[in-house]
């Protein structure tokens, strides 16, 4: 945002994050917390800790040390945003959306670096990986996104280095955490303060896992995600327990190409949603499943209960994809994929907050620096996407008032 902008956005700016003034010990560190967000939120070719001392007119040593040691209670604020959030943009068919982002770094300084998988170069690099919750409404016209949690993943060369570990700061208690597991416990924080959501959707790194779905059963939250196609499972239940091939699980592409649940069903097209290219359009079979549980001695066996496999092969391209589900047998296809395409609202957060509030944008050295400067970009996010979303329904008013007519299903997308 340009200067002007940020200045005509300033007063809506301070007068939200008020609502997070008691989460700190002292007035001049919270005048920070609103200096730095609104830095954010200004128009740097690079929003990292120099330039924005330099523009609210700070020692750059007195911006690192807000981040890094400076009493505030950042885990009380992501608390009372996610609150916030449930207030004033909480809906009945909400979505979670489970990803990763990475950033690319140089060095080893920067907690969690190490060379692994990094999106954002789209190669092995060296880089750091943080796991990320999206709540969205996941409206066609409106839509309003936000994240809700966001935790550095640290690989276990971090955890098992206590060199490392003591000039990073990270925490006594971190333990190492799979991606999925850091997942699972976000949203089990999320629900904890008060967050609902109608669906979580991930992608195959978190439903290929089992263990992941059996959380989300005990959490109550219905799931959908993509699953790998290695990935195995029963399409009835054995007769008994057997090492034999034909008492086995199967790989769930094998069992969708094979089993007689899906060989002998018919394609089903459905209409996902209308895309600016055109409709998108999925060819799908689908079928109850038992998936793979562990015994306590370690023995696999059927799960108790079934789940949804479905298979969708794209109308146009033939790009085949599979999908695990715990929702209810009587759910529809049409409501599991709509879920399930649902992920490109992450995507497009992590464009924006990258480009809007420099989320990618840190240059810090310690686990609770880089923890506190995603929050001030989530939170600046948050505002940002709550003053469009007002915006747009401002306009949508507008128009209806101009047209005479209450009836919003005739109202023009509003970009």
């Amino acid at each position: 945002m340009t200067t002007d902008e940020i200045r005509a956005l300033e007063p809506n700016v301070r007068r939200k994050l008020k609502h997070f003034a008691d989460c700190f010990a002292k007035a001049p560190v919270f005048d920070y917390f609103v200096n730095y967000s609104l830095g954010l939120m200004a128009h740097f070719e690079r929003k990292s800790i120099e330039p924005i001392a330099l523009w609210i007119g700070a020692a750059v040593r007195t911006l690192q040390l807000f981040l890094s040691q400076f009493v505030w209670d950042h885990g009380r604020i992501e608390s009372r945003m996610r609150r916030l959030i449930m207030d004033e943009h909480g809906c009945e068919n909400a979505i979670g959306v489970i990803d990763a982002s990475a950033h690319a770094k140089q060095g080893d300084k920067t907690p969690g670096v190490q060379r692994q998988w990094c999106g954002e170069s789209g190669k092995i690099d060296n880089c750091v990986v943080g796991q990320h919750l999206i709540y969205t409404n996941n409206d066609p016209k409106n839509p309003f996104s936000a994240c809700i949690a966001s935790d550095i993943y640290l690989p276990e060369c971090w955890i098992n280095d206590p060199a490392r570990r003591k000039e990073a700061h990270i925490p006594a208690n971190a333990v190492f955490r799979t991606k999925w597991q850091i997942a699972a416990d976000q949203v089990d924080a999320c629900l904890a303060d008060g967050v609902r959501f109608a669906w979580i959707t991930c992608d195959e790194e978190y439903t290929s896992v089992p263990e992941f779905i059996y959380r989300m059963d005990r959490s109550g939250q219905r799931v959908i995600g993509e699953v790998r196609a290695n990935v195995h499972c029963w399409a009835t239940k054995p007769a008994c327990r057997s090492s034999q091939a034909a008492h086995a699980s199967k790989r769930v592409d094998n069992l969708c190409r094979f089993s007689g649940v899906f060989c002998r069903q018919s394609w089903r097209r459905v209409h996902i949603k209308d895309t600016t290219r055109g409709a998108c359009v999925w060819e799908v079979k689908a079928a109850r499943v038992y998936l793979v549980a562990q015994d306590a001695d370690g023995r696999s066996r059927p799960t108790d209960r079934s789940y949804w496999l479905i298979l969708a092969r794209n109308a146009e391209t033939g790009e085949i994809k599979y999908f695990v589900s715990n929702a209810l047998e009587n759910t529809t296809l049409e409501e599991m994929l709509r879920v399930a395409f649902a992920r490109w609202h992450v995507e497009m957060w992590f464009e924006r907050a990258k480009q809007a509030c420099g989320f990618g944008a840190f240059e810090v050295r310690t686990y609770q620096s880089l923890i506190r400067h995603w929050l001030c970009s989530r939170i600046g996010m948050y505002i940002l996407a709550s003053e469009t979303t007002e915006l747009r329904e401002k306009k949508t008013g507008d128009h209806v008032r101009a047209s005479g007519s209450s009836d919003r299903s005739h109202i023009a997308t509003v970009a």
